[in-house]
């Protein structure tokens, strides 16, 4: 067997650059790792990322753009829209590992002076992306509360408070502070 034949196919290598570049972003930030670092876990040169990924922005930006898409196909599933806000947040605790992780557009506020425009673009469309389907989902769930409550502001509430809920049981390595944080956000939700 030749060596080209055991190479990995350029795909994969993309994609496993991007997960594991996800993965550093989420528990080390943005700023917490270099191409240096990526190509180490990766397994290959840091020279042969940049066949990939032309700046560590372009690879921030892809990696956040991967993260939105994989929120709308998840948001395309038909739910009631009780189901939906719940499946949300179990979404945040399991798929973004509350407690050993933060949300990947989350891990750029940190260094925000310090990233370019794009990559601030690709994380205000990420919020915004989910800022809307939860205004859908809190608009159904709203549509009979008196006195009227803003469905678009209290989006915006709870994107905060999971986003800070993910954040707290980062800093504590327990999961179970983003379980009591989102248990009092429910709390908080007029239904």
């Amino acid at each position: 067997m030749s060596a080209a034949s055991l190479a990995v196919p350029a795909a994969s290598t993309r994609a496993q650059i991007l997960r594991v570049a996800r993965q550093l972003i989420q528990t080390r930030s943005y700023l917490g790792f270099s191409f240096q670092d990526l190509a180490d876990q990766v397994g290959i040169r840091k020279a042969s990322l940049y066949h990939h990924f032309p700046t560590k922005e372009a690879l921030g930006i892809e990696v956040l753009r991967e993260a939105s898409q994989g929120f709308r196909d998840w948001a395309a599933r038909p739910r009631a829209a009780d189901a939906a806000l719940d499946a949300y947040f179990r979404m945040y605790r399991q798929a973004l590992h509350a407690g050993a992780a933060v949300c990947p557009a989350g891990a750029m506020a940190p260094g925000w002076d310090c990233i370019d425009e794009d990559l601030r673009q690709a994380v205000r469309e990420l919020r915004s992306t989910q800022v809307m389907w939860l205004t859908g989902v809190l608009g159904a769930l709203l549509h009979e509360v008196t006195p009227p409550v803003s469905a678009g502001a209290l989006a915006g509430y709870v994107f905060a408070a999971c986003q800070g809920a993910l954040l707290s049981a980062r800093m504590t390595g327990r999961v179970e502070d983003f379980d009591e944080a989102i248990a009092q956000l429910k709390q908080s939700i007029p239904r």
